[in-house]
């Protein structure tokens, strides 16, 4: 006996504002389309003062669960159930799955980050240098510190977010960190391992700005990344490649937290590669105008 179609799509989104610019439907959605799932993943934009209405609405329609961007990181919370781990630890979450009925906050910025990076190097035992203390900074800090991380370098203009974070590590984490006022061009230390700007230098459209970073101070043995995933070949990424550092850009995380929101969701392994293609032909087009423009 033949089952009757189903016309019922399973939901999911992101919430932010502003959203336009935002590329995780088109990655989401190439994967749902691979993967042959009759889901959507919207891209909405919710005000602060809509954001308890809004999810509120998710609950009602029953969306399977939903990511959170800019402003609505940390003030998604009171509108949850739970949390998990890393989401308690950082008291952010970017993340959102339906669990039982219950909506729980989970944080995957910083495990997207960690994925990314172990396909190059284990963290544990590895020391990090990690560029400015904001929302993207503090997910990997935690994710790596779990993963054994042996000593974090936090450099950061403004010592307030930075002494947040240094007490973060030392009293939850027990991490041994040392925090930098990031004065001038900063110079790496040669005994870095890994090398992350988790600051938004380098974001389209100012593609060409430049990191306050002694280049000569990268060195072939770093592991160099980072988080700004437009353009993917971010200033940065070409000097470290040209300092000989293996180097992630910020696709790898963005794909990364991606894969895991989707096993999140939907318990299936979705295919990495085909949510990074629908990124890179986004950018490309737009990667080519920006030298155009800069030649």
């Amino acid at each position: 006996m033949t089952s009757a179609p189903s016309f019922k799509q399973e939901l999911t989104g992101v919430f932010g504002q502003p959203i336009a610019e935002n590329p995780s439907q088109a990655m989401v959605e190439a994967a749902y389309r691979h993967h042959r799932l009759p889901w959507r993943y919207l891209s909405l934009e919710v005000s602060p003062d809509g954001l308890g209405d809004a999810v509120c609405g998710a609950r009602a329609m029953g969306f399977r669960g939903f990511n959170c961007t800019l402003p609505h990181k940390v003030a998604v919370i009171p509108h949850l159930d739970g949390l998990g781990e890393s989401a308690s630890l950082m008291g952010a979450v970017n993340c959102v799955v339906r669990r039982d009925g219950r909506l729980i906050g989970e944080n995957t910025d910083g495990k997207g980050f960690v994925q990314s990076l172990r396909q190059m190097l284990d963290p544990a035992g590895k020391r990090i240098v990690i560029l400015g203390a904001g929302g993207a900074a503090r997910a990997i800090a935690v994710e790596l510190a779990l993963a054994g991380a042996a000593s974090f370098i936090i450099v950061n203009r403004g010592r307030t977010r930075a002494a947040s974070l240094v007490e973060l590590m030392r009293t939850r984490l027990r991490a041994e960190v040392e925090d930098v006022d990031w004065q001038g061009d900063y110079r790496l230390p040669s005994s870095a391992d890994v090398v992350i700007n988790a600051t938004s230098i380098g974001l389209y459209p100012d593609a060409h700005a430049r990191l306050p970073l002694q280049v000569a101070s990268l060195t072939s043995s770093m592991v160099v990344a980072d988080v700004i995933p437009n353009p993917p070949q971010t200033r940065f990424i070409r000097d470290a490649r040209a300092a000989g550092c293996r180097v992630i850009d910020g696709l790898g995380m963005l794909v990364n937290q991606g894969v895991i929101g989707i096993r999140y969701w939907t318990g299936i392994e979705p295919d990495a590669a085909v949510m990074r293609r629908a990124l890179e032909e986004i950018f490309s087009p737009r990667l080519h105008e920006a030298h155009l423009q800069h030649s």
